[in-house]
């Protein structure tokens, strides 16, 4: 069983509209609602593989049980604490002229007693797990040394944790040695301190952190693919062509990716790719959190991996 923790999970609504204008009326063509953040993402897309997934975090009100109602359809057991105040909505606005807008509410303010819950019910979910992933923001009242606490109770239990998130909350992460770690770039120059503009910069930033403890540094570039530090040295794979119909789940289908490889045993270089090639298969649908399977096993056989050593 993989363990998901999303701790300001959210109603994601994405709309179409041919263009959007500030300060006017705005009409959209369509809308569709899922449940969304990040962690639940990944548990959606492990779930599309066919992996038992435990998803846990904060839910409330009407919204968190319509989010848990959608999961459980999907074969996802929720483990969620429900709070008493309603869970967020994120809206993503797609413009026929190719511009995104993303609209994040900030969530509800977590109390000292769901907090706790959370803690106690995390112990006996991270021992029953074989790995947990850790993704995204945290909700107000959540303090942010967090996924630091969170790390190192699955860490003493001998789990291997998957961290993506940023900030203050992935540089206390980083202090506790997570398994793997997916920055993207403005994440990892938040972490190192300064600026990262060349593929060189990236990878020293990149081995930077693993000589302080984390096996597997991956960093996602967007469209210009991924790069990754381990032990099998610096890697980079470009991004293959698609056409892009929304980026909003990329990041999460990659760490989704890259956990299943990892139990699977692969090697780094066969993480990468796949990771690689699963993150572009989700960028062509319009839902996000969807991979088509066989475009991603498609795109696998595309990709070339370049040693940075």
């Amino acid at each position: 069983m993989i363990l998901t923790v999303t701790l300001n999970p959210a109603v994601d609504k994405t709309y179409r509209t041919g263009e959007l204008f500030c300060g006017r009326v705005n009409r959209m063509r369509s809308v569709t609602n899922m449940p969304g953040g990040k962690g639940i993402n990944v548990s959606r897309i492990l779930r599309q593989y066919g992996r038992p997934v435990t998803a846990t975090g904060f839910l409330g009100g009407f919204p968190g049980k319509w989010i848990e109602e959608r999961l459980c359809e999907q074969g996802i057991r929720s483990a969620f604490v429900e709070t008493g105040e309603e869970t967020r909505s994120s809206m993503n606005i797609i413009a026929d002229n190719g511009y995104v807008t993303e609209i994040l509410e900030p969530g509800p303010t977590i109390r000292e007693e769901w907090l706790t819950e959370l803690l106690n019910r995390y112990e006996w979910l991270a021992e029953e797990a074989e790995a947990v992933v850790l993704s995204g923001s945290a909700a107000p009242g959540v303090p942010e040394d967090i996924y630091a606490r969170l790390i190192r109770i699955a860490s003493d239990k001998g789990k291997k944790v998957f961290l993506d998130t940023s900030g203050v909350l992935l540089a206390e992460g980083i202090r506790q040695k997570p398994f793997l770690i997916k920055p993207n770039r403005q994440e990892l120059e938040y972490v190192i301190g300064h600026g990262l503009k060349t593929l060189e910069e990236l990878k020293e930033a990149a081995c930077l952190l693993r000589e302080g403890g984390i096996e597997l540094v991956v960093v996602s570039l967007g469209r210009k693919g991924m790069l990754l530090a381990g032990d099998d040295g610096c890697m980079y794979a470009a991004a293959p062509k698609v056409k892009t119909e929304n980026t909003v789940g990329c990041g999460d289908s990659a760490v989704a990716s890259m956990v299943m490889s990892c139990m699977d045993g692969l090697p780094q270089e066969e993480i990468l790719r796949r990771a690689t090639a699963v993150s572009a298969a989700n960028a062509s649908t319009f839902e996000s959190g969807n991979v088509p399977q066989e475009l991603a096993e498609r795109l696998y056989q595309e990709i070339a991996v370049q040693r940075l050593d």
